[in-house]
């Protein structure tokens, strides 16, 4: 008897998981083993991390038990960290020193932050990077309230946030709506609480309409949010940021300024644009056998000056086409080609503000934070139909066991 070809999708991002979810459909029963490779135990939503840096979502509303998503009969569930690649050998290496062999591996761990090289951006940066790392940014908020009281240094009320393109604008947005709460929580005038927003480029969302430019700049000055635009940072310390025009004096930085895809690649001795690897039109890595990337590991040219930017949307729609083939191949049928239709984008800016665009209209305010919910509500949907909506949307689903594996 043949044995069962063997497919590994390593990392249960917004890729993996929604490939993982079209395997489940598409395979018929005991045609493959389906193993999932997750360094957690649960699926987070990235675009909403912004709301934990802040503290202004519970945790079950963020972070998802990956048990709770998958079909556990047709999936296998590996909660581990890879360590290595062996392409020639067809093994995944895990921290434990497991060794799990595939015959078609799906890399889709996901993004790193890109720090530029800036001095002291590794080291004394908050980084909006994974849902331990963004539960670490708020305890450290938190923290400097109660510091405050201690000693009254203004360099602990003074909240920078570097860059201004989506991710960055959405932090701001959910600090201007919490900072008021944790202020009256540890009885601290909140006039004494400053937000600033440092951009480099002349404007908030660079490259996004003007229109949207200038409602969200004029939103930000209603706010009191101070905006620093053409402003590049040079240095980071514990105690201050340093920029082209001085040094502000603060204990927070909190870093929103680009991503990278992840090291293994470049520890595997291959070829990589800023951590990603070139895949071909149907997903897969040219010269290595049976290996597909997606989302923010992969740098896909939708012509030859265009490659795909690291959004969960392209993620998303990557996931299913990337499973499609993966069986195809099994198959030994005629493979899918990917083709990104953009839906839209919409930046929330607090809980009742948003800005974007969908097609050719910019929309904003509330009507766009609507927009927002619904764009959050449709992903809930397709991870787990009515029911996690519902769940969610009471907030039902139990998460206990992220609280205990957060570092506090």
């Amino acid at each position: 008897m043949m044995n069962k070809p063997k497919i590994v999708v390593l990392g249960s991002g917004y890729g993996g998981i929604i490939t993982t979810k079209k395997l489940e459909k598409l395979l018929k029963s005991g045609e493959a083993d389906v193993t999932l490779i997750n360094k957690h135990s649960y699926h987070y939503i990235t675009t909403q991390l912004h709301k934990t840096s802040a503290g202004t979502a519970q945790d079950n509303k963020i972070a998802l038990p990956i048990a709770e998503l998958i079909n556990n009969e047709k999936i296998n569930f590996k909660k581990a960290t890879v360590s290595s690649l062996n392409f020639d050998d067809k093994q995944v290496l895990l921290e434990n020193d497991e060794t799990v062999e595939y015959d078609y591996l799906l890399v889709a761990l996901g993004f790193q932050v890109e720090t530029f090289g800036i001095p002291g951006i590794e080291d004394h940066a908050f980084k909006i990077r994974s849902f331990r790392s963004s539960k670490a940014i708020y305890h450290h908020i938190e923290n400097q309230f109660s510091k405050y009281q201690e000693d009254h240094d203004p360099a602990r009320l003074t909240f920078a946030v570097a860059g201004a393109g989506f991710t960055g604008v959405e932090m701001v947005g959910e600090l201007v709506e919490n900072l008021k709460n944790l202020a009256e929580k540890h009885d601290v005038p909140y006039e004494k609480v400053q937000i600033i927003n440092i951009e480099a480029s002349p404007n908030l969302l660079p490259g996004f309409a003007l229109d949207a430019v200038k409602y969200t700049t004029e939103l930000f000055k209603t706010m009191g949010v101070k905006l620093m635009t053409s402003t590049k940072i040079l240095e980071c310390t514990e105690n201050y940021v340093k920029v082209d025009s001085g040094e502000i004096a603060t204990k927070t930085l909190i870093w929103s300024c680009g991503v990278r895809g992840h090291q293994l690649f470049e520890e595997a001795g291959l070829e990589t644009i800023r951590g990603k690897m070139k895949v071909d039109k149907f997903l897969r890595i040219p010269n290595l056998e049976d290996v597909y990337c997606i989302g923010d590991n992969a740098h896909f040219m939708v012509d030859e000056k265009t490659a795909l930017p690291p959004t969960a949307q392209v993620a998303m729609q990557q996931g299913p086409v990337c499973a499609e083939n993966i069986v195809a191949t099994m198959r030994g049928t005629e493979l899918k080609e990917f083709e990104y239709n953009h839906k839209g984008s919409v930046a929330s800016i607090s809980d009742y503000y948003a800005v974007g665009k969908v097609g050719n209209f910019v929309i904003k305010g509330k009507f766009a934070a609507l927009m927002k919910q619904v764009v959050e509500a449709k992903y809930l949907f397709a991870l787990g139909g009515p029911g996690l909506v519902f769940k969610q949307t009471l907030g039902l689903n139990p998460l206990g066991f992220v609280k205990r594996t957060v570092k506090q």
